[in-house]
């Protein structure tokens, strides 16, 4: 063979050892005599155990990635952070070529890359999104390249008693505080909630109109009403505005989840109020009134008020009527309360009826009889007038004789 030939084919095996070198490179492989403590590799997972991965790095030996360098969260199993056949970045823990040990740390890697990722996402405020690994005291725990932390008043908008079947979901998430020599990372999905909730509240401020007939529900029961949500933001029912009739408490009608429709009586976007009415979509007492409730009918009510001229008897949930002093008793009274108190039950007659007015008058006396009127006492024939005179009496004959009418004036003549 000449020397030109055999220069030729050590040129060729040279070409070939450098594409060679050259494709373990691109791959991400580390040299093998360059792997050292400290180095960052790239390796292929060959295996995975439930406490430990096996990663060729394109050493003499596969390395190990112990289940505590996976993740900066505690993990049940290997399987489910990573896969056969994925390849991951990892950071040269110890290596011992008489053992043939090679410690590898993916959670090395991953938490060097986090800090200044999130530091960028507290900077915009972007959210992310994150699974919840663990519920512990206190909150829960995600996996964000570090162990992030929610406290429980940073879950949700409300309070929320147990958080046991949050493992498992994603939620999502604003970086609230980064303290890297504490390892100290805390989010917040509430932030998330209250500024989707404040965008929210101003469309609907901004779009409902009064009078609209809208869909809701209950939220909070209070002494003077009832909160009711109408698509994300609340508004009031007042406990006037509940039904037409009197109602005492909010729960007589409604409790908390219930769906009730509700009308718009007022918009105040300024303050972030609204005023609903449940009994303006409902119909008037005055419109439901019965075929008993006719003029000259005789019907039970209750007094509700008394005043110096009458009392008000209601007849009907809210329709009330007027029932005047003079309509109250036979006798002469001087006020109502002498013969009526409120609450009494009483049967009252209707004496006039206008529903357009919304007015109806009534009468108590004349569902009762009339007491006889009592004898006058008649006075002796005796009697006499102021001169002396007899007097007749009522029914009584005028007819005298001359004794009787001059008896004492002969005897003292006598």
């Amino acid at each position: 063979m000449s020397e030109e030939t055999k220069m030729q084919e050590n040129q060729a095996e040279n070409t070939e050892a450098n594409v060679e070198q050259s494709t373990e490179a691109e791959a991400g492989y580390a040299d093998i005599t360059a792997v050292k403590k400290g180095d960052t590799v790239k390796g292929k997972v060959v295996k995975v155990d439930s406490d430990q991965v096996f990663v060729d790095i394109g050493y003499k030996y596969d390395g190990i990635i112990p289940l505590r360098e996976l993740s900066s969260i505690q993990l049940d199993s290997a399987s489910s952070v990573v896969e056969v056949g994925q390849e991951v970045e990892l950071k040269v823990v110890t290596i011992d070529d008489e053992k043939e040990k090679l410690v590898l740390s993916k959670r090395a890697i991953d938490s060097e890359k986090a800090w200044d990722e999130l530091q960028a996402k507290l900077d915009s405020q972007e959210t992310i999104e994150a699974k919840v690994a663990d519920v512990v005291k206190g909150g829960l725990v995600v996996d964000v390249g570090l162990r992030g932390f929610i406290p429980a008043s940073m879950v949700e908008r409300h309070f929320v008693e147990d958080f046991s079947d949050y493992k498992g979901r994603t939620l999502r998430l604003k970086v609230k505080e980064l303290d890297r020599e504490k390892n100290k990372v805390i989010l917040s999905q509430k932030d998330v909630l209250d500024e989707e909730f404040e965008a929210n509240k101003k469309n609907i401020l901004n779009s409902i109109e009064v009078g609209q007939e809208i869909e809701g529900t209950v939220q909070r029961l209070t002494p003077f009403g009832v909160f009711v949500d109408i698509g994300g933001i609340d508004g009031l029912v007042h406990i006037s505005e509940m039904a037409w009739h009197h109602v005492e408490q909010a729960s007589e009608l409604v409790k908390e989840g219930d769906s009730v429709k509700v009308q718009v009586l007022k918009v105040d976007p300024e303050n972030e109020r609204i005023s609903l009415s449940m009994k303006a979509v409902q119909p008037g007492p005055w419109e439901q009134l019965g075929d008993h409730i006719q003029v000259g009918a005789i019907v039970s009510g209750t007094v509700k008020r008394l005043v110096s001229f009458g009392a008000f008897v209601e007849i009907a949930p809210g329709v009330e009527g007027l029932v005047h002093i003079s309509q109250i008793a036979h006798r002469h009274i001087g006020t109502p309360h002498e013969v009526l108190e409120e609450n009494q039950e009483v049967q009252v007659k209707i004496l006039d009826l206008n529903p357009a007015e919304k007015r109806v008058s009534l009468s108590i006396k004349e569902t009762e009889e009339a007491p006889e009127a009592p004898a006058k006492p008649e006075k002796s024939r005796k009697d006499k007038d102021n001169t002396g005179d007899y007097v007749a009496q009522p029914n009584q004959s005028l007819s005298l004789t001359l004794g009787e009418r001059f008896g004492d004036k002969l005897s003292k003549f006598k």
